[in-house]
């Protein structure tokens, strides 16, 4: 039991490390567009920054995901 409570910490450390990666990039990515006149492209980015950062959030919360799936 103990090594899937090990498991569990780091597969979620993981996806935590994840997440917070790509928000970086997708702000990096957004910075680059914004230089290169692409505000469009800058204003999707930042949205992609966003949604990866409140991802986490999202999925810490595990007893609300089946209700979240279902159309009823």
């Amino acid at each position: 039991m103990s090594n899937m409570m090990r498991d569990s910490q780091i597969m979620a450390q993981t996806r935590d490390e994840n997440l917070s990666y790509m928000s970086d990039m997708a702000l990096e990515l957004a910075e680059m567009a914004e230089d290169s006149g692409m505000a469009t492209l800058a204003y999707l980015f930042r949205m992609a920054a966003l949604e990866a950062s409140t991802a986490d959030a999202v999925l810490a919360e595990p007893d609300d995901l089946p209700r979240q799936m279902t159309s009823h």
